[in-house]
């Protein structure tokens, strides 16, 4: 396993689309976490001061876009070697297909806590570093802070290993893609606004909570208008034990479908 590990981390490397990834978490982070700290604590609005600690963790906690787009990450490592044909030499060289999804998941998951680790720090350098060019006391201390940053790489590993499992069911990885963004984007905010009960218990969501985020809080610019629902209602995130089991397993009943059906398949 050791060496299937490593030679699937030589394959991450050697491809470009990891870095372009990371250099998109990177960006999209920073812009959002710049817009949200530039609009805090303005009258009308729905971010509170950065002196306060729901308005600094507001900014701090935007790591949502890591999740997203490990998810996107995961699905890549697991299918892409069907997309561009290369699957049958690797499963000739590992005929156990279990072992190779099980090592394209593990690899899948330390990118993705790298993706939640550079969010996370981020976000947190954006949200201290405007409070404190405007004077304020931070009203979150370090160990706070340090909890949101593991939530995010904790959350960002999980869903990139969920993506992987979602992509060793579809191969087809335009479809796996799309169908991962529209679930984060799209389709749990539906469904989180339809049944707010079951809101905290949608894995994307979920991954989002460990990292602090509040529930319906959304990678961006889809977080203002949900926040609103979510405050309304005052939906409960679940503790973190529990949402991390929740993505987990998930991801092992995608794993398990896939390996039963779309695994099976020949490749040839």
């Amino acid at each position: 396993m050791t060496r299937l590990i490593r030679v699937e981390l030589l394959k991450l490397r050697t491809v470009r689309l990891p870095a372009c990834l990371l250099g998109a978490v990177a960006g999209l982070t920073a812009l959002f976490a710049s817009l949200d700290a530039s609009q805090a604590g303005r009258a009308g609005g729905t971010i509170g001061s950065l002196a306060t600690a729901s308005g600094l963790g507001s900014v701090t906690t935007l790591t949502g876009w890591s999740m997203l787009l490990a998810a996107v990450l995961g699905v890549t490592v697991a299918n892409g070697e069907f997309r561009h044909g290369t699957i049958t030499l690797t499963y000739l060289a590992t005929p156990s297909r279990g072992r190779v999804q099980v090592a394209k998941m593990a690899v899948a998951a330390f990118a993705g806590a790298v993706f939640g680790l550079v969010a996370a720090a981020i976000a947190t350098g954006v949200g201290v570093g405007v409070a404190a060019e405007h004077g304020y006391r931070l009203p979150l201390n370090a160990g706070t802070l340090g909890g949101h940053a593991a939530g995010a790489v904790l959350g960002a590993a999980l869903l990139a290993a969920l993506g992987t499992a979602l992509g060793s069911l579809v191969r087809s990885q335009v479809a796996a893609v799309i169908a991962a963004l529209l679930w984060g984007l799209l389709i749990e905010p539906v469904l989180g606004g339809l049944f707010p009960s079951v809101h905290p218990y949608l894995p994307y969501t979920a991954a989002t909570t460990l990292g602090g985020a509040l529930i319906g809080a959304g990678p961006g610019g889809f977080r203002v208008a949900v926040r609103t629902h979510a405050i309304a209602t005052s939906p409960t995130a679940l503790p973190f034990v529990a949402a991390a089991a929740l993505i987990a397993a998930v991801a092992a009943v995608l794993c398990a479908v896939a390996a039963g059906t779309t695994v099976r398949r020949d490749v040839a």
